[in-house]
């Protein structure tokens, strides 16, 4: 099936690795182009020469009020137009109620929470009909995780506010959708198995509440993202998609 992602002009935010590097490799396996972010200069260059010529890396901070607009005029000046943004910042600093200051929750909402709605305003001011916003948002948009919660706590906010400008945008042919992953094989979520006192055990407990008894691939993540971003997904808007392999047991 012919996605129609030819030539189109995607940015990806926090993407020099994990989930959104995964996006980012499908869309431009596919035929789009794309602009990469990270905070660090030399690693999002990199990651932009690995992915070959249809792909720029440039270092922005989602927390800097002049991302958005900066990394947009880059894909305008670079590719010659922008058709979508998918928006993806670093999990918060994880910890139980007791143990996040609120140096760590100010920190993480201008990141996580306001540097995404930047970002999404500016997308939206600049799409025309046929664009699309995406969040790589959690499945603690639906269930809280153990262990993680500033971002049980701004996530969910996160899907309300795309599905509020889903509904805004709707009119203009813009869509706006959410991707939840679970347990994907990341080096994030490695990690977080690696904080308990066994992180195999930890990661066999996980497994075990997954309807397909395994963790996702970023690939797995990423051709499903490719997907939704592109013109074939074109009547699919305001969803919080789980990609999680089963792990959500509600409808």
């Amino acid at each position: 099936m012919d996605l129609g992602l030819k030539d189109r002009v995607y940015v990806l935010t926090g993407a020099t690795r994990g989930l959104g590097n995964a996006t980012a490799r499908e869309l431009v396996a596919d035929g789009a182009k794309v602009v990469i972010t990270g905070r660090d200069e030399q690693r999002a260059k990199d990651a932009a020469a690995e992915l070959g010529p249809n792909a720029l890396g440039v270092a922005v901070d989602n927390a800097d009020p002049a991302a958005a607009e900066r990394v947009i005029a880059v894909a305008r000046e670079r590719f010659g137009r922008f058709d979508g943004m998918l928006i993806s910042v670093g999990g918060p600093t994880p910890g139980f109620v007791a143990d996040n200051t609120d140096e760590q929750w100010q920190a993480a909402f201008e990141s996580v929470f306001l540097g995404a709605v930047r970002l999404a305003r500016a997308a939206a001011a600049e799409l025309g009909e046929g664009g699309v916003i995406g969040f790589v948002l959690s499945g603690s948009v639906h269930e809280p995780i153990p262990g993680l919660t500033i971002s049980n706590g701004l996530r969910p906010g996160l899907a309300g506010f795309a599905k509020s400008l889903a509904d805004e945008l709707g009119p203009r042919g813009i869509r706006v959708l959410g991707l939840l992953p679970a347990r994907i094989d990341t080096d994030r979520v490695r990690e977080l198995d690696a904080l308990s006192a066994d992180p195999q055990a930890t990661r066999a407990a996980n497994e075990s509440r997954i309807a397909l008894r395994r963790y996702g691939t970023p690939a797995e993540f990423g051709r499903t993202a490719a997907f939704f971003l592109s013109p074939a997904a074109s009547y699919v808007t305001g969803v919080m998609l789980p990609v999680d392999g089963g792990h959500r047991h509600g409808f």
